[in-house]
């Protein structure tokens, strides 16, 4: 029953952090650190990529009929919406940088990257990064406003930009939102592309994860994982909503600001723990 509410207390993290652009690997270690999830580490490794696909679930519910190629009976036109599949294969074309560096580069990272020092210091890099690009920003009109007006070497960038993700503390959202920002691509937009930017990229990491860990779950496993992912999807729900309505009327400064003071309390917490 007590693993059962750490998870509770882990997953609603997972579902707050995932989408604002702070970092769900640096709160995850924080929260880890005080609960210590009781499984092996090859478990936790695997259950703090996979259960974000709970958060993952949220997003295509929520931004089902904008993510869904196909038109409906009732739509009329073509079978294909092709401002959706549009959208869909820039989605690809930004993946790829990201792809190659994670086959690459994953193991080595996991192995020597993983630390208290890197994430914060990630935290705090980007987090002064959101501040500087935000008030540039105030002096520019976005380019790009609408989603669909994302062209594809846009979509490049924005996926290079994705690759600084993998360094732990980053912030995938923070990585890709900063990099839409700095190409001129509205607030609105940058959050609805990380979106869809999301899906293929967790279900691909969750499904080399589970490849790695083998598949082999104990009953109390399995059900630890589908606890977490149900947890994360129902609080993400909540979530998502927030920023789309939080983004509409305010930049991101508060949570450059967040990111910083989170990464000076990891920084300090752990150099005192030594």
């Amino acid at each position: 029953m007590i693993e059962f509410l750490k998870v509770l207390i882990l997953g609603i993290v997972e579902g707050i952090t995932e989408w604002l652009p702070i970092s769900s690997t640096g709160h995850m270690l924080l929260v880890d650190e005080f609960l210590r999830l009781n499984a092996s580490e090859a478990f936790k490794e695997m259950f703090f990529v996979v259960i974000q696909l709970g958060a993952i679930l949220a997003v295509v519910v929520l931004f089902w009929r904008k993510m869904w190629p196909f038109r409906t009976r009732k739509e009329q036109g073509p079978l294909w919406k092709r401002e959706t599949v549009s959208v869909w294969l820039k989605v690809v074309v930004a993946c790829i940088p990201g792809a190659i560096v994670t086959l690459l580069f994953d193991d080595w990272i996991e192995a020597h990257l993983t630390t208290p020092t890197v994430i914060a210091a990630a935290l705090i890099f980007y987090g002064i990064a959101f501040i500087i690009v935000e008030r540039w920003n105030k002096t520019r009109r976005p380019r790009i406003r609408k989603l669909e007006d994302i062209t594809y070497p846009a979509a490049l960038q924005i996926g290079l930009f994705q690759v600084l993700s993998i360094i732990p503390g980053t912030s995938r959202s923070g990585s890709t939102i900063i990099g839409a920002l700095l190409i001129g691509v509205s607030r609105v937009a940058a959050a609805e592309f990380t979106f869809f930017l999301a899906v293929p990229v967790m279900f691909g990491l969750s499904f080399v994860k589970l490849v790695k860990f083998g598949l082999h779950f104990s009953g109390t496993e399995l059900l630890i994982l589908l606890w977490g992912m149900l947890v994360a999807f129902l609080v993400s729900l909540a979530v998502i909503r927030f920023l789309m309505n939080y983004i509409r009327k305010h930049d991101f400064q508060a949570f450059g600001l967040y990111r910083i003071l989170l990464g000076i309390i990891i920084l300090v917490y752990f150099l005192l723990a030594r």
